[in-house]
């Protein structure tokens, strides 16, 4: 679903509220909430969900279970479900966030506790991870990239909040596994939840497996194979927005982005310049 934007811009001298909300289709994402507030203070209140936060301009200072915290750039803070916390601005220009609800999916109550001891992680990986995900839950379409990037998340927030286990060994027969399973639904795509119950893996395993083993993530990967699919219709003289259809993309826009990614041009670029050269 795409974003959804609440209510609008604050005229002169009040304060700003800029909200955009949306449930995209990710297993175990509740909401996707974007905000920037100027003065709004949150009473203290609880989620029945993981709150998962980030923010991009100013701060924010919040009291969980009674003790003050706070959210500078290169933090994360995981706030667990059912634990009562309030939050406002800790400067005059107010705060700009990026949340991520998630149901106990890829986060077990049993967290909690570590979470609560502590909910503010300095990690810069798992800072920019973060900022990759949003970007991912951005743009319909890149489900699978931003399923492989949660999965990747929800591990490194384990290692933040339990002691590491031993490492499980890369298995390249997992990594040609999925392969083939892409292969086999480059237009449909796949889930990673529905890959790693085929070849009985935890996802989060799959996704180190295949990228240990080709140099590339699955989501890349599969987007590669669109792309090279779209390539041979476009220079059969499909149209872009057709070719987007038959090749798995979400819309014109979605295989447009990719492919000037990819190729280095638009799709409609690319079928001008090549006609009539030979291939």
């Amino acid at each position: 679903m795409a974003p959804r934007q609440g209510p609008g811009r604050a005229g002169p001298g009040h304060p700003r509220q800029e909200v955009s909300a949306w449930r995209p289709r990710i297993p175990g994402v509740v909401e996707v909430f974007h905000a920037h507030f100027t003065e709004y203070a949150y009473p203290m209140h609880v989620h029945d969900a993981w709150t998962l936060l980030i923010v991009d301009d100013g701060a924010v200072r919040y009291d969980l279970d009674r003790h003050e915290h706070g959210t500078p750039h290169d933090t994360v803070s995981l706030l667990p479900p059912h634990v009562p916390h309030n939050g406002s601005p800790a400067t005059p220009h107010g705060f700009r966030k990026r949340v991520l609800y998630l149901d106990g999916t890829h986060l077990a109550d049993d967290l909690i506790g570590s979470a609560v001891d502590q909910p503010d992680l300095r990690d810069p990986e798992l800072r920019l991870r973060m900022g990759q995900l949003h970007t991912a839950l951005d743009h319909p379409g890149d489900e699978l990239e931003a399923e492989s990037r949660l999965t990747l998340i929800a591990e490194r927030l384990h290692a933040h909040l339990r002691p590491p286990n031993t490492p499980t060994p890369l298995a390249p027969t997992l990594a040609r596994d999925l392969r083939e399973l892409l292969d086999e639904h480059v237009t449909e795509g796949i889930t990673l939840d529905e890959a790693a119950r085929l070849v009985h893996a935890h996802p989060a395993h799959l996704v180190r497996a295949f990228s240990g083993a080709y140099g590339i993530a699955p989501h890349q990967y599969l987007m590669s194979r669109r792309v090279d699919r779209a390539r041979r219709l476009l220079l059969d003289g499909r149209p872009p927005g057709e070719v987007a259809t038959v090749t798995g993309f979400y819309d014109q826009s979605h295989l447009t982005r990719h492919f000037r990614k990819l190729v280095g041009v638009t799709p409609g670029r690319y079928s001008r310049d090549r006609h009539g050269h030979p291939g």
